[in-house]
């Protein structure tokens, strides 16, 4: 089975608002079985309070909550319009916001009958005059994220000490078993280039102690394209050195192209080891 697993649609804000119909027929066309859409979770109002940096990166983080039940109607009429081409699981790609896993929990139970994939993922950090976002751009990273952890490699510590606490946090019955792009903290590592930007040897560490979570949790991993179409970072993540120790410990990957656009559908995903999908 040829599966896409990490695809976003019209509604989120930043991405191209092309009609999520064209990224169906995308996928139809490049010979895929199944496909997961996986559009970013709305954020609590009281957590976007409590963020900092640019307002952009914080207002386009998620759908808007008004949105959910239009977002469902469209998706369950492409589901039911196409379900003799490709088979369609609708859903949602999580983010993990600490002090927040009540209300998380609460919206993953609200519409558990209706998600049929979803996705965990770590995009906001504590920072700079509150949470950060750390994917919007590099300069906002360094900023926001960098400088206030001293260091890139002091910032991917921090990272990985959420992504830990992620995969064991207690998220309700529906958490989602997927954790999304594990190796997001090197988006921006190539503008970073007076620094050391590969893991120290504290963090191949932490990425142990990650994997050894995930897998006695017993949850897949993204195998994420978009990197390789960032020019600061130019790998999926997680690297190949990542996805060999995984592999070595029985975890599961599903292959992602995180596509924001129907032309990024299925993207590389001739680079996704055959053997671990």
């Amino acid at each position: 089975m040829k599966k896409d697993g990490h695809t976003h649609t019209e509604f989120c804000p930043h991405g191209t608002h092309e009609d999520t119909e064209r990224f169906i027929i995308r996928a139809i066309e490049e010979g895929f079985d199944e496909y997961s859409i996986t559009e970013h979770a709305p954020l609590p109002l009281e957590f976007m309070k409590r963020c900092s940096g640019i307002r952009r990166a914080i207002d386009t983080a998620g759908i808007r909550l008004s949105d959910v039940g239009a977002y469902f109607k469209k998706m369950d009429r492409l589901k039911l319009k196409y379900q003799s081409e490709i088979k369609i699981n609708i859903g949602f790609e999580v983010d993990y916001l600490p002090g927040f896993e009540n209300w998380t929990t609460d919206f993953l139970n609200e519409y558990s009958d209706r998600i049929g994939d979803s996705i965990l993922s770590l995009h906001f950090l504590p920072g700079k005059g509150g949470w950060r976002s750390i994917d919007y751009s590099s300069d906002d990273y360094q900023d926001g994220i960098v400088g206030f952890y001293g260091g890139f490699r002091e910032a991917q510590s921090v990272y990985l000490s959420y992504l830990q606490k992620s995969v064991t946090a207690d998220l309700g019955p529906y958490k989602p078993k997927r954790i999304g792009h594990i190796t997001l903290c090197q988006k921006f590592r190539k503008k970073f280039d007076k620094e050391d930007t590969d893991f120290s040897s504290e963090g191949k560490n932490q990425i142990l102690q990650i994997l050894d979570a995930v897998q006695s949790g017993g949850y897949e991993l993204d195998f994420n394209t978009a990197g390789l179409y960032k020019p600061y970072c130019g790998e999926i993540y997680p690297a190949e050195d990542i996805v060999k120790l995984a592999k070595s410990i029985g975890i599961g990957f599903v292959y992602g192209s995180d596509a924001h656009s129907s032309n990024e559908v299925g993207r590389a995903y001739d680079q996704c080891p055959k053997n671990i999908i």
